[in-house]
């Protein structure tokens, strides 16, 4: 029997290495990895070759790839027909995209700046936003205004504003702001498909971040739906709700809570308008305090309408504390780099706050 045996186990043991060649595995494959930049290029090609009707139009977007090379290789594939350099005239080229969309096209229409938009604000608000209700629903508008939005660095006060509470103020207008790969190239998606006005409002500091995103992300049909708010981190004693860059903010402020026994919720609004305050309010019925975080400034600011409707409503009678807003100062942006790390959210603001709201010393 011993010569049957000896052999059974060279047979198993030659079998286990083979295995061990083939590398198979119980664990999770590795998930894909997506810059916010590549996402936003992504989602505006592969809606461009899904409609024949979606073409984008901006300052640089065409033979230059783009200011941020958003736009890379558009112009290659699509020509100069649906990739369109303008001058820089925003109120013009916002009023021609603004019209084509009326006509049934369906324009992306870029401004290197959300800050730049101000020019353009009349067909934003007046034309683009409040046709559909002027004409008793008869006349759409599907257009979408993207750009990067908020501080980047070293740009000084007429370059650094955010524009969430501006735009998100107006009905009319959908606003949406991605934080991560998969809410940008979802988000945009969704606004390009959409048969109204939506206002996309990026980063700049976010558009060279690498995300890890899962393979269904990186299908032509994935959309993220307007409207819908994402939980980040899952907590259980605080709610931090942020927007844009700022979710960022609040997982760096999470991390640091949580060697110190504190778990924080992170919520990403992904969307403005309209705002999912129902995730919020479920997440506050679970951790009973509440933190908004944002970039903007405070006066009539995002987070006071986060906050606003906490107290007005039947979310008061969950909260053990005050709800409190962190935010940009009240101030235009300076230009010195100390100064200016100074005017925005830390990590360390919202851990300072969450410590006082907790009373934790």
């Amino acid at each position: 029997m011993a010569a049957p045996l000896a052999k059974s186990t060279t047979m198993l043991k030659n079998a286990f290495k083979y295995v061990g060649l083939r590398g198979i595995s119980t664990s999770r494959p590795a998930s894909a990895q997506l810059t916010v930049r590549d996402a936003l290029n992504s989602a505006i090609d592969e809606e461009m070759e899904r409609d024949e009707r979606v073409f984008i139009l901006g300052e640089e977007v065409a033979q230059y790839d783009g200011a941020y090379k958003i736009s890379r290789g558009l112009w290659k594939k699509y020509g100069d027909k649906r990739v369109i350099d303008t001058p820089i005239t925003e109120m013009g080229f916002a009023g021609i995209a603004t019209g084509a969309a009326m006509g049934g096209l369906r324009p992306i229409c870029e401004f290197m700046t959300w800050n730049f938009s101000m020019q353009a604000i009349d067909h934003v608000i007046n034309s683009a936003a409040k046709t559909f209700y002027m004409s008793a629903g008869i006349v759409n508008v599907p257009i979408v205004f993207r750009g990067p939005n908020g501080a980047a660095a070293g740009v000084a006060a007429q370059h650094s504003q955010c524009f969430g509470a501006w735009y998100s103020h107006c009905p009319g207008l959908k606003v949406v702001a991605p934080y991560s790969a998969e809410d940008a190239k979802g988000l945009l998606k969704a606004a390009i498909r959409d048969p109204d006005p939506v206002v996309c409002l990026e980063n700049e500091i976010m558009y060279g971040t690498a995300f890890d995103v899962a393979d269904e992300v990186l299908s032509k049909d994935f959309v993220v739906p307007i409207g819908k708010a994402k939980i980040e981190r899952v907590g259980k004693h605080i709610t931090l709700v942020a927007f844009s860059r700022a979710v960022a903010t609040c997982l760096d402020a999470a991390k640091e809570l949580s060697a110190i026994g504190i778990e924080a919720e992170v919520i990403n609004l992904r969307s403005l308008r309209p705002l999912d305050f129902d995730t919020v309010m479920e997440s506050v019925k679970k951790t009973n305090h509440l933190v908004s975080v944002e970039h903007g400034w405070p006066q009539s600011g995002v987070g006071a309408e986060v906050v606003s409707r906490m107290v007005e409503g039947p979310g008061f009678y969950y909260l053990d504390a005050p709800p409190v807003r962190v935010t940009g100062a009240d101030i235009p942006m300076p230009y010195a780099k100390t100064l200016e790390d100074n005017s925005l959210p830390q990590g360390k603001d919202v851990v300072r706050v969450v410590k006082k709201i907790l009373n934790v010393q």
